[in-house]
């Protein structure tokens, strides 16, 4: 699996913090997130597989080696931002593979141009638009629920 440079990866941070994060379209959220070991503060900016009102569905393109998905493993309190907004509490909370599976398949049907783009640029075996899914694809890369604490 091919890696995004960091640089890269970290570039939209500044835009969410300056409340800018409209300027990438809803189609990308920043959550911040606990270290698990150190308990600092992190962020991490991720596409968004799905928004359902106002729950956010993620998705972990680099499976379990990501830090922010292994932080939010252990602690699920988070903070996301979206578009023009602030900062809002949330609990994240990891989908078990079935559910991972049909969010996943209804993603590459709304969006198969960049299901391509993705599969081909990271690297995800799989990961098409046509055909099935395979099994593991959800195990590969969980995806996380966000969902706005009351």
């Amino acid at each position: 699996m091919r890696k995004i440079p960091r640089v890269i990866a970290r570039a939209p941070i500044p835009m969410f913090r300056l409340g800018l994060g409209g300027l990438l379209s809803k189609r990308f959220v920043m959550l911040e997130h606990r270290g698990r070991r150190s308990g600092l503060i992190r962020e991490v900016v991720l596409e968004t597989i799905k928004i359902d009102g106002d729950i956010v569905y993620v998705i972990s393109g680099y499976g379990w080696t990501s830090q922010w998905l292994r932080n939010v493993k252990a602690d699920p309190r988070v903070r996301m931002w979206s578009g023009w907004g602030t900062g809002v509490s949330a609990i994240a909370r990891i989908l078990d593979p079935v559910e991972g599976r049909i969010v996943l398949d209804d993603y590459r049907k709304r969006h198969p141009g960049t299901v391509r783009t993705l599969a081909k640029g990271l690297g995800i075996e799989g990961f098409t638009v046509d055909g099935p899914l395979p099994e593991d694809i959800a195990e590969r890369m969980p995806l996380v629920r966000l969902r706005p604490r009351r």
